[in-house]
Formats: structure tokens, sequence, C-alpha cells
């Protein structure tokens, strides 16, 4: 059987139909009575078929040995190297999804000095994973780099087949690949141990800070809480004595139900952990691992309780899943203290610029309150892989590939990719490309989808990571880059990484969505329950948690890490 075919064949959930323009389809669609007829040209057909499909049965992937230099092919002819690019619908004039200031730049630089035609295969940002189905499910059709942010999707494409292992191509063509991939971050593009992607890898791993009204603690004469129980201090002093003048309708603790807003309260709250008790007893819905049977988890919604009970959290908390509510709160002065993802309060024309519009004198500032029983202000980090970068099985220019992402992984490519061109679009300050603000509309519209392009970057690589942190600051507003500065700092302090499996954990895939809504319902019920009945709402609703699939989590966990241990 053609092995292209059962190839598609294994990914055929969302396969379309034969394509009656390619060989072995003719072939198949072929009727009895008229093979001896075709008998001669059948065998030639099956020998061009041979050298086509060769690089589907090598362990590369690559039908070519096309050199860094003046040839991306055996016999000097040109090739194509088709290449996924997001649509979102934002191309300004005069580009098109297909043909930019980058798109040529890559052609340029790349492209034309090996010998390669650069063809980007545009896919729907909306519709990605269907689309992208389709494509793998084409076989030829399908590009030579596909990407995606799912990690379910990545698992089932590796299990099936349907993807180049990339070890060997990195080994001999990707030395700044390498060089820019550590082995963390590579470890996620790994599926049973083979290398069946190349992970987008992140600048900055930080994820959250915590941030308080100081100009409140200033008129009550209170210290930046350090510790849990200074800042439980500093909320019953926002609730009794009103600093900012509410009328009543003051909420010392901006409080919603999305992760931001209760993960670092919760994990303040669990005990130091083994090894085996993060494989085994962590429960990963989604994108986050949740310490749904860590100890100290219980304790930690016993104090969220206590918080909900004495008026210190948002009353309607549960109802606010998008956080409208919450920055209508923050922004008409009603908020106290808050925790959220790092960078989302020093937007231009964001939150805290809102905020002063309405209250000239307010101060909002980065803090770090949340300490755990080691006395650290313990918080989760994001894992080192943004997307999953993949070579199908079909391509016949995984080589090509490789020495593609091998070219944007040089320092000076990227930067030009990130970035464009100094002078231009940015000047050097003390090593850190910032943007010119001052730059005409048709210069700033030369990166506007550079982040889609540069695929292997998650966020921008100027340098070290003092460089890098310094370059997230560096886009935003300039009266509140100290602010920033502080709270990127915050979110990097005592983290800790996910837990990272060398295989899909199944349960956690069938299971997850509807987990992470008992998750949530958990956490909402045992906060609003009476305190004497904190303890039965809590035993209730982790029963049926671990009966909706927490135990099936539990049990596959630890057998896949008992596994790992003995190999």
């Amino acid at each position: 059987m053609n092995p292209q075919l059962s190839i598609m064949n294994k990914i055929g959930a969302n396969r379309q139909g034969h394509n009656p323009n390619r060989k072995g389809d003719v072939m198949m669609a072929a009727s009895k009575k008229t093979w001896g007829k075709l008998a001669k040209l059948t065998l030639v057909m099956l020998m061009v078929g041979t050298v086509v499909l060769s690089g589907c049965s090598s362990g590369s992937g690559s039908s070519t040995n096309a050199s860094d230099g003046d040839s991306g092919s055996n016999d000097g002819k040109q090739v194509t190297l088709k290449v996924e690019i997001f649509d979102r619908g934002n191309t300004p004039k005069p580009y098109t999804i297909t043909d930019s200031y980058l798109t040529r730049y890559i052609q340029d630089n790349f492209g034309t000095p090996n010998n390669i035609k650069m063809e980007f295969v545009p896919v729907p940002r909306s519709e990605e994973i269907k689309k992208l189905n389709v494509l793998m499910a084409s076989g030829g059709n399908v590009p030579d780099i596909v990407f995606t942010y799912d990690t379910p999707t990545f698992n089932r494409y590796a299990e099936q087949g349907g993807l180049t292992e990339l070890t060997d191509l990195i080994n001999e063509h990707g030395p700044n690949l390498k060089e820019f991939l550590d082995e963390d971050a590579m470890s996620y593009g790994q599926y049973m141990g083979k290398q069946f992607a190349v992970p987008g890898k992140r600048a900055f791993l930080g994820k959250y800070s915590s941030f308080i009204r100081a100009d409140w603690l200033e008129k009550l004469g209170m210290k930046v809480p350090q510790t849990t129980d200074e800042l439980y201090a500093v909320l019953k002093a926002f609730k009794e004595k009103d600093p900012g003048e509410t009328g009543g309708k003051v909420i010392p603790f901006g409080m919603t139900i999305e992760p931001a807003q209760y993960d670092p309260l919760i994990w303040s709250f669990i005990q130091p952990t083994t090894e085996e008790q993060k494989y085994t007893l962590l429960q990963k819905l989604g994108a986050n691992d949740y310490p749904t049977l860590l100890p100290g988890f219980k304790d930690a919604l016993q104090f969220f309780n206590k918080l909900y009970n004495e008026g210190l959290i948002s009353r309607d908390f549960s109802l606010d899943e998008d956080k409208k509510q919450l920055t209508q709160d923050v922004t008409n002065g009603l908020t106290g203290f808050l925790t959220e993802d790092y960078p989302n309060m020093y937007y231009a024309d964001g939150t805290y610029d809102t905020l002063l519009k309405n209250q000239p004198d307010a101060k909002l500032t980065p803090i770090d309150p949340f300490t755990n029983s080691e006395g650290k202000h313990a918080k989760p980090e994001y894992a080192p892989n943004g997307m999953y970068i993949m070579i199908p099985k079909t391509s016949q220019h995984a080589e090509e590939a490789i020495k593609y992402l091998n070219w944007m992984a040089d320092p000076d490519n990227l930067l030009a990719l990130q970035n464009g061109v100094e002078g231009e679009n940015y000047e050097m300050v003390d090593g850190i490309p910032v943007m010119k603000t001052d730059a005409p509309q048709e210069v700033i519209d030369r990166l506007y989808n550079s982040g889609d392009i540069a695929i292997i970057a998650n966020g921008n690589f100027v340098g070290d990571e003092t460089q890098n942190r310094e370059k997230l600051t560096t886009n935003f507003p300039e009266k509140f880059q100290d602010l920033h500065r502080k709270a990127v700092e915050i979110s990097a302090t005592d983290t800790f990484k996910p837990v990272n499996f060398d295989r899909p954990i199944e349960a956690e895939a069938k299971y997850g969505t509807n987990l992470q809504a008992k998750y949530e319902e958990m956490i909402v019920k045992t906060a609003m329950a009476k305190p004497e009945d904190f303890e039965k709402t809590f035993e209730a609703t982790m029963k049926d948690y671990m009966v909706s699939g927490g135990q099936a989590i539990l049990d596959e966990r630890t057998k896949v890490y008992q596994e790992m241990q003995s190999k």
C-alpha cells in the first residue's frame, strides 16, 4: 500500500476525498478491464513513486541534501518550501498575508540564497485546528512546516505516525536551533521520547503579580504587606475604614473565577511536595497544573471561605468569567487589592491608565504578599514552549524546513524578523532594540504579524534573560515602565515549573474540560458555604470531582510515573 495513503488513513478523522490529480489516486481509480493496458505505464509510475515517497519511509522525511549555501536540492533545481502562516484578518494594505515585508525579507535572505522558493499557506487563526486537520489529511497538499498551540493535537499527530522524527535532522542541520532551544524546551516537542516537534520557546516564563492601592495604605499608615497574614490585616482595614471613600462599596480583594485571580492564593497554602507527589497528585486541566490533591489545598479553600464570609472578596466573583466586572471595579476605584497576569495593569489606555483618569492620585503598585510555610512566594510559571512546530511525514523537504528554522534561530535574523530595521523601526539603547514611537505607519506595518512569522520564539529574544525582561518593559508606556519592571520581577520570584510527562495522560484529555468546570464549582461552593458547612461542602465537591474523572487521572499519572521510574 502507498505509504502516503497509509498515513492519511491514520489521520483520517477529518480526511478529505482522494485528489484525482494525484497519480496514486488515478491508479486506484482505474478499472480492472483497463489494467492490462496500463501495466507498463504503472511500472514506470511506481518507479517514480518510489523516488517521490522515499522521504516518507526515511527517518528524516527529506529527499534532498540542500546545503546551507547556494543550493536547496541535489540537482541544483529550485525547490518550494511551504510554511503555514496564521491569518488573523488584520493585514494592512498594500500587503497580503502571503506577500508582505517579512515574507519578502525571508525570500530574499533565506530562500533565494538557498535556491528555495518560499510559499506561505494561510490558515485562519480562529479555525486553526480544524483547518490543520484538513491539511494533514490531504497528504501531499500539507505544508512542509505546520504548527499548533494545542497539545492534544500535537500528541495525536505524533501517535498516528503523521510527523517526521527530527533528532537527526536537527543534529545535522540545526546548530543554531540547538543553541537557541535548551534541553528543557526541547523536551516539550517529544512524544514517547522521540523529537516530533520544534517547540517555540518562550522569552519569559513569569505569570502572576499582585497589585495594591498604595495610596490607601498611605492613608491608613500601613506598610506594604509582605506575608499572607499581613495581607489579611490590610484587607480587614480596607473593609472597615474604606480609605478609598467608596461609600460602602469597597472591595478589599478583587476576585473572579479565572486562575490569575485565585492561583497565587491557593498555591501559597500548598505544602512542600516530593517529585512523586508532583507527578502523581497534580491534575493538568487544559494548560494549567492544579493542586487539587496536594497537601494544603483544603486549607487554601478554607481561607478562601473565610475571606468570602467576612466580605473581603468580590461577592459575585463566580459570575465574572471574563474579568469585565473586576476591571470595572478597579478602574472605578472600588478595589484595594488583586492578583493578575503580570502585564495587564500597565498597558496604554489599560486598567491603571483608566483608573488615573478617574482618580488622578491613585497608586496601583505591584507587590508579592502570599507566602507559604517556608516563607516563599510560591507561584507557577509558564511551560517553556509556546507552539509546536511540526514537519509532516509526507513532506519531501524536511531538510530545507530545518534549515529554515535554523536560519531563523540566528540572532541577527531573529532580531530583524522581530524588530525590523535599526534606525527606522527601532533604536538600540543599552543593547535593547527600543521601538520608535514616531515611526511612520508604513514602517510600523512591516512588523504587523512578526509574532506569527518568527515562529521559533514566543516573545522577543534580544539577549540574556535580563535583556529579554527589559525588552518586555520597553513595550509599555514610559510612565509605567518602573511599575511594569517590578511586576515582571515579582512574576519570576520563587516560581516552579509545570510537570512534563514523556507521553500524554489520556484521562486528562478525556475528562479535562469537565473537570475544570468541577474545579471551579468546588472553589465557588466552598467559598460561599457558611463556615460551619465548609467541611461537608468540601467533601461533597471533592467526591464529585474524583468520580467525574479525577480518580482516573490520579490512577493513570501514578502508573505512568512508575513506568518512567522503572526505565
